[in-house]
């Protein structure tokens, strides 16, 4: 184990890029080096996901003896909600928008991409705009494309539109941002843009873990794969937690390997 992570007792990772591939199920190694970790490590995990996507992600492929759920914590939608394992999976809150704050986000994600005169691909997957409870997100190709066409086709098409339409995804997080002043927008993951209260970034998130887990942040270790300015996951640097970037799970495995 390196030197300067041995005091860790608690390992935060990022779910999509991190610990998946976006929006795919987690392989089997993965899975079996978190077994292993978990054997004497806490962990926590949070993402921009539902709980829903949690489980069909992440704990559906994590075959661990129940008995080591104890130390796995679960912090979807950035935090706003908090699951932990006793004789199930429970959960401890989850904080919501308002039904007048919904209609209020949903009506200017239409009214921005009319602005833009945006133009949606041919066909789409799932839902375009996802209501996530305390987060409302927008996905270009619609939530379940990795679902629907498999992982190495799904992945595919999001890294596709990635690379072609970048600088349109900036422009409607920018046009939805000035619209809704009191909110927070960010252009997330591959295809998505995330609306959220004010202030429900990472840092938030680690807060949370903090208060909840009463750990304190010197003895957590976060690893993501955005912690580069602008990246969604760089607002935990600014809590002043030990941070490890990767570029995505084949490194995290490595670094779980050195854990263990």
């Amino acid at each position: 184990m390196p030197a300067r992570f041995r005091d860790k007792t608690l390992i935060v990772f990022d779910l999509d890029g991190t610990l998946t591939e976006t929006k795919s199920n987690m392989d089997r190694e993965t899975a079996r080096l978190l077994c292993g970790l978990l054997r004497d490590k806490r962990v926590a995990v949070i993402g921009g996901g539902a709980y829903q996507q949690f489980r069909a992600q992440f704990l559906a492929h994590l075959p661990c003896p129940k008995e080591r759920f104890k130390n796995l914590f679960l912090f979807p939608t950035t935090s706003t909600s908090f699951y932990r394992y006793a004789r199930g999976w429970r959960k401890v809150y989850a904080k919501r928008f308002s039904p007048r704050e919904k209609r209020a986000i949903k009506h200017a994600f239409r009214a921005a991409l009319r602005e833009i005169r945006y133009v949606p691909p041919r066909k789409t997957y799932g839902k375009v705009i996802e209501d996530r409870g305390a987060q409302i997100t927008f996905s270009a190709l619609g939530q379940d494309v990795v679902k629907i066409l498999g992982e190495k086709k799904g992945v595919a098409l999001k890294t596709q539109w990635k690379k072609q339409h970048a600088a349109l995804k900036l422009k409607l997080a920018q046009t939805l941002q000035k619209r809704l002043p009191g909110f927070e927008v960010r252009a997330s993951g591959f295809t998505s843009i995330d609306v959220t209260h004010k202030g429900i970034d990472k840092a938030y998130g680690i807060r949370e873990i903090e208060k909840h887990l009463r750990i304190p942040r010197r003895k957590m270790l976060f690893v993501g794969d955005a912690l580069f300015p602008g990246g969604n996951d760089y607002a935990a640097r600014r809590t002043g937690v030990t941070c490890v970037s990767v570029s995505g799970p084949k490194q995290t495995k490595k670094l779980v390997r050195s854990l263990l």
